[in-house]
């Protein structure tokens, strides 16, 4: 750590235990009760699991060396951690992603027993996701850098970067050389081990000896709600079921769907809501086929709008916004559609009915990790993140925390796209004004949940 940044956390803790001004930012660094956990020779208290990386210590550093395989290794600790908070230095070569687990698991009867669960990234690549949290062999991202570039041009390549974790009840914070970087409420998992990640790595890569290094770990167990740090201007995400978090009601976000009841949400083409065709079960609102599409109760305009959705195998369904007046369905859509076993994956253009796509009109592509083009997607029977964003003419596609689809709705490549679509003959399309929510029937099983909405 610099000693710009150390002063910056002396200070706040000083703050943080109440200290009088008779007390020196040292005597309070010093008061708060943190524990050295830094692995020693011998690795007594930790334990290796998942592939075959070696671990060893010198001078006070843990060294992860990579070797090839296609299994990550991670390096276990015996004990386990509740609320806690973590800090550490971290520095790894280019080639070779890592992550340290944050209340980690690993169970007989979950894959085998692979290391799972929440994990603060570390990610030397072009993308620089560092310190965004990643669940691991579960349900992929669960806080990407996708909208923090602050947090992003905060980490150095090749070089020491200094990383905090607060795991305090059900809410994980990051940060990265001092600069927030993530902040979820889940209630998944309370406890578990802290496990520092060598990835897996290609043969070729691994001939030219990678190594990732930590060094400085240490942990406050006692009273850590005490020592955490002020709330920052960063945007929570909630992943509790069909609940906003704190900090997206301070947001502005409101849910569209209370988990129980079809309260605010009605037929598409007029009336209450269908009599059959869709159920509400265990915290998902389903649809199972033969009701027709259904609709928020309220029209809106610019907003964001955030919804996660299970697909059954083959499945086809879609999220449509800015639906034109007069008609029941006719909008811009946002497609759910399982790529693999759907017939409607292969038809359209270059991929512009595919999953996440602007139906017929736009194909998804990661627009974050270009070098990485595909999708990030949980398989039929698990739960997907869809973001929609609308701000004027501006609409973004997400998908499990990756911008996949960009565009202005109006301007002369849109209307290009749309000309080559099966819209083409739509006067005026995609350019209307305010409109309800809809969730389509396309006769095919999708579960929705944690429904909710912020206007701009």
């Amino acid at each position: 750590m610099t000693k710009a940044l150390l002063a910056a956390a002396v200070w706040t803790t000083a703050a943080l235990v109440g200290a009088t001004p008779s007390l020196t930012p040292a005597q309070a660094q010093t008061a708060a009760p943190w524990q050295d956990i830094t692995p020693r020779e011998g690795l007594e208290g930790w334990h290796r699991t998942g592939g075959n990386a070696i671990y060893t210590v010198s001078g006070g550093e843990l060294i992860g060396r990579a070797t090839p395989g296609k299994t990550n290794s991670w390096l276990v600790s015996d004990a386990a951690y509740g609320d806690y908070i973590m800090e550490f230095d971290a520095k790894t070569d280019p080639l070779l992603n890592s992550g340290v687990m944050v209340r980690g698991q690993s169970r007989p009867d979950y894959r085998n027993g692979v290391v799972h669960g929440y994990q603060a990234e570390i990610d030397p690549s072009a993308r620089g996701w560092s310190a965004g949290i990643y669940d691991e062999q579960r349900r992929l991202w669960l806080y990407s850098l996708g909208r923090n570039d602050a947090a992003r041009a905060a980490f150095r390549s090749g070089d020491w970067n200094h990383y905090r974790i607060e795991a305090i009840g059900n809410r994980l914070r990051t940060w990265i050389n001092g600069v927030p970087a993530a902040d979820i409420v889940d209630d998944v998992d309370a406890r578990g081990f802290i496990a520092f990640q060598v990835h897996s790595i290609p043969e070729e890569q691994a001939r030219k000896g990678p190594e990732v290094r930590f060094r400085n770990i240490r942990v406050i167990t006692q009273t850590p709600a005490r020592y955490a740090l002020p709330e920052t201007s960063l945007e929570q995400q909630g992943w509790i079921p069909n609940q906003l978090s704190p900090g997206e009601r301070k947001a502005g976000w409101s849910l569209l769907w209370d988990g129980r009841s079809t309260k605010g949400w009605r037929s598409a083409k007029g009336g209450g809501f269908p009599a059959k065709g869709w159920t509400v079960a265990d915290g998902a609102l389903s649809v199972t086929g033969g009701g027709g599409d259904i609709v928020t109760a309220a029209p809106y305009r610019d907003f964001e709008l955030s919804v996660d959705y299970r697909l059954s195998p083959g499945a086809n369904s879609g999220i449509k916004y800015r639906v034109a007046p007069g008609t029941s369905s006719l909008g811009l859509e946002y497609q759910l559609l399982d790529d693999a076993r759907h017939p409607d994956a292969k038809m359209g253009r270059d991929g512009n009915r595919t999953l996440a796509a602007l139906y017929d009109i736009i194909a998804p592509q990661n627009l974050l990790d270009p070098p990485n083009p595909g999708k990030r997607i949980n398989p039929p029977g698990e739960w997907n993140r869809a973001v929609v964003v609308v701000r004027g003419n501006h609409v973004e596609h997400w998908l499990n925390g990756f911008k996949m689809v960009e565009f202005e709705r109006g301007s002369p490549e849109f209307q290009q796209a749309v000309a080559l679509s099966k819209f083409a003959g739509e006067q005026g399309f995609g350019t209307w004004g305010q409109s309800p929510i809809l969730l389509q029937d396309h006769g095919d099983r999708v579960d929705f949940r944690s429904i909710k909405i912020r206007q701009f």
